[in-house]
């Protein structure tokens, strides 16, 4: 199997190895930190809370595992409702609810076809979020960064997003995201995966060092 390969053929357990890769990092940070820390407001998500996307987080991985997808299920509204409804819960039961869901999850996603493996990205991600905001290293890289980069190459193709070449300087070979199809030449990245990630997720990257040539960060942001 060719490099490229990698990234072509969809891998069922990649998602939830990201999801246990993810948990084994964070949730021992989380335990460790003040009642406080949960309070301090997010960058990334504007008017939440760290405890807000940790709940978000721990929520959606459990309608993932009890399978329950009603309508208008991961819109904002739905994203409050399931905030709200924790509400009276102590800081170490949402970790308690979002550990079980990273540790469930994956078995669920794996047999979906990838249709869920976006909820896994989104979830690494979030771990990303909050890590950054605590200042903790490794947000948006650490060890799931590997296999974070191959479920973003395979999202940005499926989701049609422009297409780029992408000069990482800790990683060994270029990678090419978005539509493999499309006619025009890819634009190009050189910089750090991590702020790679930053970019595709919608996350502000102010103060990195990159350079992004052919395409506006907006026109990368998969989860827009």
């Amino acid at each position: 199997m060719t490099s490229a390969d990698v990234y072509d053929v969809r891998d069922p357990e990649l998602p939830g190895r990201l999801l246990v890769v993810e948990r084994d990092a964070l949730v021992p940070v989380l335990r460790a930190r003040s009642d406080a820390d949960f309070a301090v407001a997010t960058v990334a998500c504007p008017g939440w809370s760290v405890r807000d996307v940790l709940a978000h987080c721990s929520a959606a991985l459990m309608r993932v595992v009890e399978n329950r997808f009603e309508e208008g299920v991961f819109s904002p509204e739905s994203n409050d409702r399931d905030i709200a409804e924790r509400a009276d819960w102590t800081n170490a039961q949402v970790v308690d609810e979002l550990e079980r869901g990273m540790t469930d999850a994956g078995s669920v996603i794996a047999k979906a076809g990838g249709a869920l493996d976006g909820i896994a990205l989104g979830e690494w991600v979030h771990a990303g979020d909050v890590r950054d905001v605590l200042g903790e290293p490794g947000a948006y890289a650490g060890a799931g960064l590997p296999d974070a980069l191959r479920l973003l190459v395979r999202l940005s193709r499926e989701r049609r997003r422009i297409p780029l070449h992408a000069d990482l300087d800790d990683v060994d070979e270029p990678l090419r995201l978005g539509d493999p199809t499309a006619p025009s030449p890819p634009a190009r990245y050189i910089g750090d995966a991590a702020t790679l990630v930053r970019l595709y997720a919608g996350r502000a990257a102010q103060g990195a060092s990159y350079e992004l040539a052919g395409a506006e960060a907006a026109e990368l942001n998969i989860f827009g």
